[in-house]
């Protein structure tokens, strides 16, 4: 900023953008929705610093990740080191690892800047750990996140209720979300508790200048055409998704499916929209349905495959989708994915394998002439044109580099190559260590073809080439190992003719299971895909591809160089990079991209996959440092998914932020709600039913529930707050909720309830309530948006044996089992956690309020009884509850007057009868007195 060179804050905001933003947050409180890739993180941390260097302040964010942590936190620091400001004290973590609750109270009333997670914050918060009138402001960083039920907008409501005068800042560079739903960007304020939202586009005014009107990066666009075989299966790919979604439409007729197109479907999160979209029908889908939900994902890692892993890695994954297809071992069922009958998976998959090697040999002469070689495979290992491109593009930058030698600039002659992930990381590192490497030399009859002097990925081929064959010799004999144990399993039988021996005539199958990986049933189940006529699939001929790939001198000497690194002489061998010839190769990490660039300052950038955000970043970074020169290469593939993707992420932004101008020109403004007054607070407490023998009751205490701290995960207690219940947190031993004195319930999601129903846990939390509690009650609660029914959890609980039957009793049977073995015990259904929150208010209507002191103490101190004083030993209740005539009366009546079972037994029936009545005390003296031989009853004196 201009005047930030007498300013005691010095600021690191160079752009005119930059600095609005900055000027506006210190100003109002407001949320700023910024493109990606224009530096949220380095505004977020101006902004603390310029409160950090002033002092005395106590600032709480929220909602940053780990990484953003570590970036804010090295910023802050490197800020009050620039500035010199003797009052900054940096950024505190705060969460369960590194601080006792003791240490979290000292640290809040020295004050300083924290980042919290978010279920600290709400208990310390509730809890009175942090006083919210103290805290000076919040920052939110990731606001597409608070939703109503989120715990971030929890704590916000508790702030603003306690604290009108803190100030309150919200970020985000997502501007998707806040364009779902009716109203959303008025809804997303509402949440946040703020009136004013700043939209920075791209296309913005002042970021457009501030990014265009300097000297600009030099950008060149290489439009890299994919080979003949990419095409075909890309095209195949998407055949297969099209059919897919076209079946989908077809069986679901009654739900939105506007977005449902090939289109959409390039997007990241096509397959979690349509999963959310089924979720409220998810028990009404057909099987079918469910099957092609998970076929849409599969189909498009595929594609994400097919441009980022190289021939041999994306055959191997290919061969473990297949596999994976298949049925169980031993298994009758076929129930193969629709789209692996389609003529286009059967282009997938023959093309895949044409990529990496052939082999013309025909069913005929497998079978006749089983462990003859074949004399016509050959390797093909189609490289990437990416890689020659990559090549290329280097060789003219050593070229440059050598023809301008002293460039008047402050940038390195680094190169900086960034790629989507780690795994391509690793591959272009080995192609660019092992491009000029030519493996001599031949084998048997091995021969490398490569005449070529350019670069080359042959050498690193042939290395995953070896690799892949190892590994496929291993899966089949794997595959066909577990296809004979289930054989001898079904069959009784102990013939080992189905182990894939090597002198043995194979089974019929055998080499089909091979094929895939997986094992197969006796029928034609994948004939239809053509999978079946692949040569190449056995022993023979993966040990004569071995023969002709067996390493070469160079490629051994290679590996040996690589392996042996010993450490001695350190110094001698080993210094600090210069800087001027390094290629750094790095992976895509959202805004830790930003300290890449700074700490490298690379004079050329290659993007071997496509960013919008990134780009936007090398903007920022060439404005912000006019005195160096930037040279960034861009690829893609030209017709390919990438392009699409890349094109469509691009379009969706800009449509969502003018979608997002629209809105916020005739958006509501949300006033927040002032608090009711003592006296109205106090009026809606009076119960003025008094017909029936009613009483006029009225209390000024609000209502209070005391929660278990490991409940703040779920959206419930944020809900109770919202109903102007005061939720109490506590460490409890018993139950989850304690709502009254007598009433204590375990909440349980439908996943939770079938675990806990797994590992016995739920029959000891429901015995420790029955024990200390008089009402213990267990509420089964289900999402929101999905079904009220039991039915979509049925594949997570009845578990199924090789041949299908199921092991286990279903979830209804074992909640019928509980409430068997504890009678008391109520269960309460509830649909959302909304509805929830209403039946705790109905059912806290005219009752005492816990004890949050007692309901700790309950559990942990023997000494402290329950209210239920009835903790007898179950174990003879439930030995009395067989007995005929028995009820849960007489039970309780005889639990209470009679000392042990033994002296029940050897009472009389007169004595009963004063007890329990005349019929029910025949039957148990009748019981207890009948001979054990032949039905005759024992004589006995009458008195």
């Amino acid at each position: 900023m201009p005047s930030d060179e007498k300013a005691p804050v010095k600021l690191s905001l160079p752009l005119e953008f930059q600095q609005d933003i900055f000027k506006e947050l210190r100003e109002e409180d407001e949320l700023v929705l910024i493109a990606r890739g224009l530096g949220v993180l380095r505004i977020v941390s101006n902004l603390l610093h310029s409160y950090d260097a002033a002092g005395n302040n106590l600032i709480l964010l929220v909602g940053a990740e780990e990484r953003e942590n570590v970036w804010i936190g090295e910023a802050l620091a490197e800020h009050a080191a620039i500035s010199m400001a003797p009052k900054a004290r940096g950024l505190s973590l705060v969460n369960t690892d590194l601080m006792s609750v003791g240490t979290r109270e000292k640290i809040y009333a020295q004050g300083g800047i924290f980042s919290i997670t978010s279920r600290i914050l709400i208990v310390d918060f509730l809890s009175g750990l942090m006083n919210p009138e103290t805290v000076t402001g919040v920052v939110v960083l990731h606001a597409e996140k608070v939703i109503a039920t989120s715990l971030e907008a929890f704590i916000l409501r508790i702030y603003r209720q306690k604290n009108k005068a803190g100030f309150l800042k919200a970020f985000s560079d997502q501007p998707e979300p806040f364009t779902t739903g009716f109203a959303p960007l008025a809804n997303m304020m509402k949440n946040l508790f703020l009136q004013k939202p700043a939209l920075y586009p791209r296309f913005h005014v002042t970021v457009a200048k501030s990014l265009e009107g300097r000297k600009k990066a030099e950008v060149i666009e290489l439009e890299v055409p994919m080979t003949e075989a990419m095409r075909d299966i890309q095209n195949a790919v998407l055949e297969c998704v099209e059919v897919s979604i076209s079946e989908l439409r077809k069986g679901n007729t009654g739900v939105e499916m506007d977005d449902w197109t090939l289109d959409s479907a390039l997007h990241r999160n096509f397959d979690t929209i349509i999963r959310r979209q089924l979720d409220p029908v998810w028990h009404r889908t057909s099987f079918k349905t469910r099957q092609v939900v998970r076929d849409l994902t599969l189909l498009r890692t595929i594609l994400h495959a097919l441009l980022t892993y190289d021939a041999v890695n994306f055959n191997k994954y290919l061969d473990t989708v297949l596999a994976a297809s298949q049925p169980p071992p031993g298994s009758t069922k076929h129930n193969q994915s629709p789209w692996l009958f389609l003529d286009a998976a059967d282009t997938i998959f023959t093309t895949a394998k044409r990529r990496v090697y052939t082999g013309k040999v025909s069913n005929d002469d497998l079978v006749s002439n089983p462990n003859t070689v074949p004399d016509s495979l050959e390797p093909v290992l189609e490289e990437f044109p990416k890689w020659t491109q990559l090549a290329e593009i280097l060789q003219e930058i050593e070229q440059d580099a050598y023809l301008n030698p002293v460039p008047n600039d402050t940038s390195n002659g680094s190169v900086l190559i960034m790629c989507g992930d780690q795994g391509t990381c690793r591959q272009l590192r080995e192609f660019l260590q092992t491009m000029y490497v030519r493996p001599e030399g031949t084998v048997e009859d091995g021969t490398d073809e490569d005449e070529e002097q350019g670069p080359s990925a042959s050498f690193m081929m042939r290395r995953k080439l070896r690799n892949y064959l190892a590994w496929k010799r291993d899966f089949s004999k794997v595959s066909a190992a577990l296809f004979s144990e289930n054989q001898k399993a079904i069959n009784g039988s102990t013939d080992q003719r189905v182990q894939s021996g090597k002198a043995n005539r194979p089974p019929p199958n055998k080499r089909r299971r091979m094929r895939g990986g997986g094992s197969a049933g006796s029928g034609p189940s994948r004939t239809e895909m053509g999978t079946v006529r692949v040569a190449g699939d056995r022993d023979a001929h993966i040990a004569s591809l071995m023969a002709e790939l067996q390493p070469t001198e160079v490629e051994a000497m290679q590996k040996i160089e690589i392996g042996v690194d010993p450490l001695e002489n350190m110094d001698d061998y080993y210094e600090l990079f210069d800087m001027n010839d390094l290629i750094v190769i790095h992976p895509y990490e959202g805004d830790m991209d930003e300290h890449v660039l700074e700490e490298t300052k690379p004079r050329y950038v290659i993007m071997y996959e496509p960013d919008a955000a990134f780009i936007r970043r090398i903007e920022v970074y060439r404005s912000s440092h006019t005195d160096r020169t930037v040279k960034v290469f861009f690829m893609y593939y030209g017709g390919s998914v990438e392009e699409q993707r890349y094109l469509s992420a691009v379009r969706r932004e800009k449509d969502a932020f003018t979608k997002l101008i629209r809105e916020r020109g005739n958006m509501a403004i949300t006033l927040t709600s002032a608090a009711l007054g003592p006296q109205e607070s106090f009026l809606r407490t009076i119960n003025t039913r008094i017909a029936g023998g009613g009483r006029l009751a009225a209390t000024a205490q609000p209502p209070r529930v005391v929660v278990d701290v490991r409940e703040f995960r779920s959206s419930l207690p944020s809900l109770l707050h919202g109903r102007s219940i005061v939720v109490v947190p506590c460490m409890l031993t018993v139950g989850d909720y304690v709502l009254t004195p007598t009433i204590c319930i375990e909440r349980k999601s439908v996943r939770d309830l079938i675990g806990s129903f797994a590992n016995g846990r739920l029959y000891n939390q429901v015995e420790s309530m029955m024990e200390h509690y008089k009402a213990p009650m267990l509420l089964i609660e289900f999402d929101q948006n999905k079904t009220f029914t039991l039915e979509p959890f049925s594949d997570l609980f009845a578990p199924t044996t090789t041949i299908g039957l199921a092991v286990a009793p279903d979830l209804q049977s074992k909640i019928v089992m509980l409430t068997l073995a504890f009678p008391r015990l109520k269960i309460i259904w509830s649909s959302s956690p909304y509805q929830t929150a209403e039946i705790f208010s109905e059912l806290k209507k005219q009752q005492d309020e816990p004890d949050p002191l007692k309901a700790v103490q309950l559990g942990l101190d023997p000494a402290v009884a329950g209210d239920e004083l009835r903790s007898f030993n179950q174990v003879p209740q439930d030995m009395l509850r067989a007995i005929p005539g028995m009820n849960e009366n007489i039970l309780t009546t005889l639990t209470l007057e009679v000392e042990n079972i033994q002296e029940l037994a050897n009472m009389e029936e007169r004595e009963l009868v004063g007890l329990v009545g005349t019929d029910a005390a025949r039957r148990i003296y009748r019981f207890f007195n009948r001979s054990v031989y032949d039905g005759a009853e024992v004589a006995l004196p009458t008195l």
